[in-house]
């Protein structure tokens, strides 16, 4: 089964075609991936790089059976635009479509166990969007839900654990500052982990549960700007 992936959810965006086979001990393998960190031109750029991958793959739409998508958290127009063109695709093709947590797809990338993974994005107000996650038989497994923390809990809550810890997405430069008391427990992040992939929502997408894609929703964990500004104006 070939799975189309796609990541928008902050300035880099990807996509990410993922071959999922049951007899596989991971579940599949990437058959490719288009990534760029040039800004937020998303929606110019995603169908773009996914028709080009899929041509230099030799495979047509009509061969996709699933659509992934990260839906949230993130920047509200990222997970917004991403979330809309894979619900096209999925309807367009009548196929099922897949909506993970950007946090959780960036967990999978790691594949690292005996420490905490920590995702961080910079949900800005002194902020990050985070959950922690620990990996354990083959997967990550939860320590919390998704949730927009400020970075002074964030610090306090890693406290909590005894492990080593990996900070892994694009908050890295925002969070570890605040974590200096955390220094001598925190593990260098490679480079390909500082960054939010297609690649990991594909990975995250084999363990989760297709829906049809009106079902699908944008998980934005807390209101947009244009939100609060209306209901302070209503109050």
């Amino acid at each position: 089964m070939l799975m189309l992936s796609i990541e928008s959810s902050a300035k880099p965006a990807s996509v990410a075609v993922y071959e999922v086979s049951a007899a596989s001990s991971e579940g599949g393998k990437l058959l490719g991936q288009y990534f760029q960190n040039s800004g937020f031109s998303h929606s110019r750029t995603l169908l773009v790089m996914a028709e080009s991958l899929m041509k230099n793959l030799d495979i047509k739409p009509s061969d996709l059976s699933l659509i992934a998508v990260a839906k949230g958290p993130g920047s509200f127009t990222g997970v917004r635009i991403g979330v809309s063109a894979a619900k096209g695709l999925a309807w367009g093709l009548d196929v099922p479509i897949c909506g993970v947590s950007t946090l959780e797809a960036m967990a999978y990338q790691t594949r690292q166990s005996g420490i905490i993974i920590c995702p961080v994005m910079d949900a800005r107000r002194c902020q990050v969007y985070n959950a922690l996650f620990e990996w354990r038989e083959g997967v990550p497994i939860r320590l919390c839900d998704d949730r927009a923390v400020s970075l002074d809990e964030l610090a306090l809550d890693l406290n909590r654990y005894e492990l080593p810890c990996m900070l892994v997405g694009d908050g890295i430069a925002v969070a570890s500052d605040h974590l200096s008391n955390q220094k001598n427990r925190l593990i260098d992040t490679p480079e390909l982990l500082r960054y939010q992939t297609a690649y990991g929502v594909a990975l995250a997408a084999v363990n989760a549960e297709p829906v049809p894609a009106a079902q699908l929703e944008p998980f934005y964990l807390r209101p947009s700007q244009a939100e609060r500004e209306m209901a302070s104006h209503s109050s």
